[in-house]
């Protein structure tokens, strides 16, 4: 294999592994792998605009002081996911500041940052925040360019199902028949010399990697499945010196019972955990299996402390795909909550590439087979 050829294999690697990584995080609404910043509170370390390297908390490790991390604010901007730096940790949480502001997100009204509302840290070799320049300004500037297609698509054919994501995958399954139509026709003669099939053998994008990626789309959206309807799910109860029908408010030094539902609307059963998210707080049945189109419930209970106040209580759950007996679940479950995800997804995506692979050429998309036989033919041929 030539330099030439590995650097253009290894650049359609990458360009699959951050274009699935971004569209990875529009879907869950966090960054994965890859984010960027929208204002200027982390400056002068990050500009508007700039990205970032973001490492998941399953695999980060412990919170330190001078980590910069993306959590789920409760005030900072009405809520919503905010990238600061971790100043100092007590026992009530993290104390957080963008590198500009000269005041920490606590004395702003934030609350302490608790583990459960953290979703990633940046990632920092030596120290030093590893910054990718103006790729937020891409992002955005391509997302604009997509959306106008979509929506002059959707006004022109006169339906709203080429909008959003969904619509986004209709338009990529379209160009990319479109493509392979053209790209077979545009070959011309099957007679080429064979000189001219080794040129050409040689272009084009190779069905190993477009296999690759299709198998990474269903991945992505297996993953989806479990990681989107889990989570972290925040109580926010009050410790009253009174009584009140309101279950999350509760007489102080005592605990109240909140029902925790759990529905499946997918048609896969489902293995779902749920554990403890901070203290004073218990829940019943922390394992539950949900078949497909159904719903199942337990109790979490509650305890308010002596203090009356406001508080906030949290609550995670898991959840998988219930493709791997319920006791592998279990067993990879207690190694840590991503390996059961990283083999349901692996027992999705090898067979599926294995499988599809059997039935392409492992050449260009633009060769043809030697003795000239179609690609249906070598099907029919196969299985008569």
């Amino acid at each position: 294999m030539t330099i030439r050829r590995v650097l253009s294999v290894g650049g359609e690697i990458i360009a699959i592994v951050v274009v699935v990584s971004l569209l990875v995080g529009q879907v869950l609404g966090y960054p994965v792998l890859l984010g960027f910043v929208e204002t200027g509170s982390m400056e002068p370390t990050l500009n508007p605009g700039d990205g970032f390297i973001a490492v998941p908390t399953a695999v980060s490790g412990e919170i330190q002081e001078n980590d910069v991390i993306i959590f789920r604010a409760q005030e900072i901007q009405g809520g919503g996911l905010t990238t600061h730096r971790v100043v100092a940790e007590t026992e009530r949480g993290y104390i957080t500041r963008g590198d500009a502001n000269p005041f920490t997100d606590q004395d702003g009204g934030e609350p302490p940052v608790k583990d459960p509302q953290v979703v990633a840290k940046l990632f920092q070799p030596g120290g030093s925040v590893v910054v990718i320049p103006r790729l937020g300004t891409a992002v955005t500037g391509i997302q604009a360019i997509v959306t106008g297609v979509q929506q002059q698509l959707s006004s022109t054919l006169g339906t709203q199902s080429l909008l959003g994501t969904q619509g986004l995958t209709y338009i990529v399954l379209a160009l990319s028949i479109l493509l392979y139509l053209y790209d077979i026709i545009a070959t011309g003669d099957r007679e080429n010399k064979t000189r001219e099939r080794n040129r050409e053998r040689n272009r084009g994008l190779s069905p190993r990697v477009i296999v690759a990626a299709f198998a990474v789309l269903i991945i992505v959206a297996a993953t989806a499945a479990m990681v989107i309807p889990a989570g972290t799910q925040e109580y926010t109860i009050i410790s009253a010196e009174f009584e009140s029908e309101r279950p999350t408010t509760i007489t102080k030094g005592t605990t109240g019972s909140l029902e925790y539902r759990v529905p499946n609307a997918g048609v896969v059963p489902a293995v779902v955990y749920i554990e403890s998210g901070s203290d004073a707080v218990e829940v019943q049945s922390q394992q539950l299996y949900v078949s497909g189109q159904s719903m199942k419930a337990t109790t979490v209970s509650i305890s308010a402390p002596q203090q009356t106040g406001l508080y906030y209580r949290y609550v995670t759950e898991y959840r998988y795909l219930a493709l791997l007996p319920t006791p592998i679940i279990n067993a990879a479950y207690q190694l840590h909550p991503w390996v059961p995800i990283i083999l349901i997804d692996a027992l999705i995506g090898v067979p599926f590439y294995v499988f599809a692979m059997s039935f392409v050429d492992t050449g260009r998309l633009r060769s043809r087979s030697r003795d000239g036989v179609s690609t249906f033919q070598r099907i029919l041929n196969r299985y008569t």
